[in-house]
């Protein structure tokens, strides 16, 4: 495979001047600025006001770059294909891949055929964005000193995992077109770094005020999405999060209703399996006992190499299906996906105006939300739950997640699915639907919608250990307030360990005597994890305990997403519980007290006291110091059923635990003929350190207090900390 790719010799230096903007274009920002009001209130939550939505898109993202521009501009670098630029070799598969799914040219071509009210839009995108840099000549781009207008079509949803591979790894991309004669792996991941969200929505018939009810609860890393409100006089008014660089509100609500997303494991990309042909020089597959000719398209991706940027020239094969990504089995690989379009877009931005269900469903008939589940509320009652959208129709009798057959036409897709068609939840009489990136088919409790009427592609996904808190938690729900479904939405049980621990404590009391070497080590922890009541707190030993050496105990219980015909994470936790041998069980936790007194002198060490949330650094590879000031939190990862999850982990340089994702943006909402919301960030709004806001939240964020959404312009201007225009 080495005539696949060439390096240029040629190097050049990376920038170091910002780009000038023209008289012309600098007169357009001023009077687009005269027209936007941003004001901050009190935790330093921009609410944008404007004349229209384009004035109202220029200001929002006129108070993104105000509050994190270098996480704006690294969403952009990253999908462009341009990491390597600015982070050397060891980005250029990931480049490859991004620019094998999402092409350039084609976000120019939707740009230019964009209606007008859409172009609108794109263009105060740009602009906003743009006038910032302008206004801010000291503010130095890592790589992107001018944004274009069709940036947003490369990325048109918000979701954090938004590009689909069918599986197929960047280490396969790297083996097939490297040319390098070794196997590249990928790195294992943390199964504690898990990302996902959790869901509720509660109808009138559990509620005090007799008014439905959404939970907004997305896991993902920390500082990912800030808090905005956007105001126009052309409808719009939506308040949530926003993932940095995007226009519009991903998570949130408005006057009439608001949506949660959550990420499945829904079949929105497939491999196909093709049979390379090769007549003289020239490439081609076999296709309903045709050779079609495979086409080759030139990459150059840029990367960084001592100081200097140099070029290496892919050339990169396609079929009909899409780009060749791997090779498996001596065959070829292709992917048919869909990981941009600016339908997709449109779809992103008409929910965050929908009044209502009907409204929304009549979004929802775009079918164009590729990465997400949706959560729904509104302000007549109704509760509703949709498991994926964008959803091809294909043949049931094929195993959707694994290559299917790219020599025939039988294995294509047959259109999309309609949104009646997918798997769907509306007003179910339980009174509560819950999602936790988890099976659909426990969504409403004994309401939920039947596996055996679906096809298996349409949702493999298998139960959580969340799920089954969720389900639990909210049935014992009533007169619910919004404090009250905060309280449902941060219970500390660990479901996991109502099923791992008494198979410990089990073993070893059946395999060890006292007069047994390990019954000095083990037998105190292990009468400390038996009266466990499997809740978590600062405080909790137990909880120490139970993490550290559940962690060890292997990846297969720790596996949440998986694909069709694969047993879940409850399933097989309970199968690991009941087949553990001895040493699987008690080894584990022979390890973990040696490590705890390795490391504090003692295994008797409260949760909180290893497991810190500290923010000091406003980079966007956080930095951790055991010296540094830290707060305790008793929450922990939604791997082992925590529903209010935090991610934490030991650094080479830390002894202690520090949090990195899991709970980062939450809201509690009723539609009442008032909107009533409370909510909550990780740490701040800022990712300035220098910022009041950079961590004003950060205590409240370790004890779940929730501070009043300001959603009425009077409250925010009763609370207002700050009024301008862009530029001022």
């Amino acid at each position: 495979m080495k005539s696949l790719v060439f390096l240029l010799l040629v190097s050049t230096s990376i920038p170091l001047f910002s780009q000038k903007f023209s008289a012309t274009e600098v007169n357009r920002f001023e009077q687009q600025a005269q027209q936007v009001t941003i004001i901050r209130d009190n935790w330093g939550i921009p609410h944008i006001y404007g004349k229209t939505d384009a004035n109202t898109v220029f200001g929002l993202l006129y108070a993104q770059c105000e509050d994190d521009f270098k996480r704006v501009e690294m969403n952009y670098i990253e999908k462009l294909g341009r990491m390597a630029e600015i982070k050397g070799e060891a980005e250029l598969y990931n480049d490859l891949q991004i620019r094998l799914l999402i092409d350039t040219t084609e976000a120019i071509a939707d740009y230019n055929k964009a209606e007008p009210w859409l172009k609108k839009l794109l263009n105060a995108y740009a602009d906003g964005i743009n006038y910032y840099l302008y206004k801010h000549p000291e503010v130095k781009p890592a790589l992107i000193t001018r944004f274009k207008p069709w940036f947003p079509l490369l990325w048109t949803d918000g979701s954090i995992g938004a590009i689909s591979t069918a599986d197929a790894t960047i280490s396969e991309l790297k083996n097939f077109y490297s040319g390098d004669k070794v196997t590249y792996t990928d790195a294992p991941k943390d199964p504690e770094m898990q990302t996902g969200s959790n869901g509720f929505a509660v109808s009138p018939s559990r509620t005090a005020s007799g008014n439905a009810m959404l939970y907004i609860n997305p896991h993902v890393t920390f500082y990912f999405r800030p808090e905005v409100q956007v105001v126009s006089q052309e409808g719009l008014n939506a308040y949530g999060a926003v993932t940095w660089g995007q226009f519009f509100v991903y998570q949130g609500f408005n006057p009439y209703c608001g949506w949660m997303h959550t990420s499945s494991a829904v079949d929105v990309a497939d491999l196909y399996a093709e049979k390379i042909v090769k007549k003289g020089d020239k490439l081609f597959y076999e296709y309903d006992k045709q050779l079609k000719p495979v086409k080759e398209k030139k990459i150059a991706v840029r990367f960084l190499q001592g100081g200097q940027l140099q070029t290496k020239v892919f050339t990169t094969y396609f079929t009909h299906h899409g780009p060749v990504v791997a090779k498996r089995d001596d065959k070829w690989m292709s992917l048919k996906s869909f990981n941009r379009s600016m339908v997709s877009l449109i779809q992103s931005w008409k929910r965050t105006k929908a009044k209502g269900f009907d409204d929304f469903k009549k979004v929802m008939d775009l079918k164009a939300n590729t990465s997400n589940n949706t959560v729904f509320a509104d302000n007549k009652g109704n509760i509703a739950y949709w498991h994926g959208n964008y959803i091809p129709v294909r043949d049931k009798k094929l195993n959707w997640s694994k290559p299917v057959d790219g020599t025939t036409s039988a294995t294509e897709w047959k259109g999309l699915h309609t949104v009646d068609e997918t798997v769907h939840s509306y007003n179910p009489v339980n009174g509560w639907l819950q999602n936790c990136n988890s099976t659909p088919f426990t969504v409403a409790g004994i309401n939920s919608p039947k596996k055996e009427n679906y096809p298996a592609y349409m949702a493999p996904d298998g139960e959580n250990f969340r799920g089954v808190n969720a389900a639990r938690v909210l049935e014992n729900t009533k007169d619910l307030t919004v404090d009250k479904l905060i309280a449902a939405g941060y219970d500390n049980y660990l479901s996991a360990f109502e099923v791992l621990v008494p198979a410990l404590v089990k073993s070893f009391e059946k395999n060890v005597s006292t007069q047994d070497s390990l019954y000095v080590i083990l037998a105190e922890p292990v009468v400390v994890l038996k009266n466990w009541d499997y809740r978590t707190s600062e405080s909790s030993v137990p909880t120490t305990l139970a993490i550290e050496w559940a962690q060890k105990l292997g990846g297969e219980i720790q596996k949440i997403y998986i694909d069709e015909g694969e047993a879940d994470q409850v399933t097989r936790t309970k199968k690991f519980a009941e087949v553990a041998t001895p040493a699987q069980l008690l080894s584990p936790l022979v390890q973990t007290i040696k490590e705890l007194k390795n490391k504090f002198g003692t295994w008797q060490k409260p949760w909180g006291e290893i497991n810190r949330f500290q923010r000091i650094s406003g980079e966007i590879q956080g930095k951790y110091d055991d010296a540094q000031e830290s707060i305790p939190m008793g929450y922990a990862s939604a791997l082992w059923g925590m529903l209010p999850s935090y991610n934490s982990r030991t650094y080479p340089n830390t002894k202690k635990r520090y949090g990195v994702s899991g709970n980062s943006f939450i809201c509690a909402v009723e539609f009442g003929p008032r909107i009533k919301a409370k909510s909550l960030l990780a740490g701040g709004e800022s990712g300035d350190p220098a910022s009041k806001h950079f961590k004003d939240q950060a205590e409240m964020y370790t004890k779940g207090q929730f501070k009043d959404v300001l959603f009425y312009k009077e409250d925010v201007l009763k609370n207002a900390e700050k009024t301008y225009h862009p530029g001022q």
